[in-house]
């Protein structure tokens, strides 16, 4: 499901109210929030995503697609992102909802 996909989604619960939502839906979402958590650090530590991939020993179109939600996260995946951006990943997975918070490393 791509973020078209999930929005329209997201608008039509809002509308009519509940809609169920599929596992497909809810992975779309988790992968959505992860990827709003990468951009939100990448940016407020003033990396471009060429920057970012090359510190993660990945390519800048995989950074493009974890942060537009287009692909699931495995965990190598996301113990390359903590690393790269020097920071603690906090992962919450409650009741179909996520939330992803990267914690800065303290000066060395």
């Amino acid at each position: 499901m791509n973020h078209s996909q999930w929005k329209t989604r997201r608008i039509k619960t809002l509308r009519e109210g509940t809609v169920e939502e599929s596992p497909a839906y809810v992975e779309a979402g988790h992968a959505l929030a992860l990827g709003q958590a990468v951009y939100g650090h990448r940016t407020a530590l003033g990396l471009s995503q060429s920057e970012l991939a090359c510190r993660a020993g990945m390519t800048q179109p995989q950074i493009s697609n974890v942060e537009g939600g287009d692909s699931a996260p495995t965990l190598p995946l996301l113990t390359r992102l903590t690393v790269a951006l020097d920071a603690a990943l906090t992962i919450r997975l409650d009741d179909g909802s996520s939330t992803f918070v990267f914690t800065p490393h303290q000066a060395r």
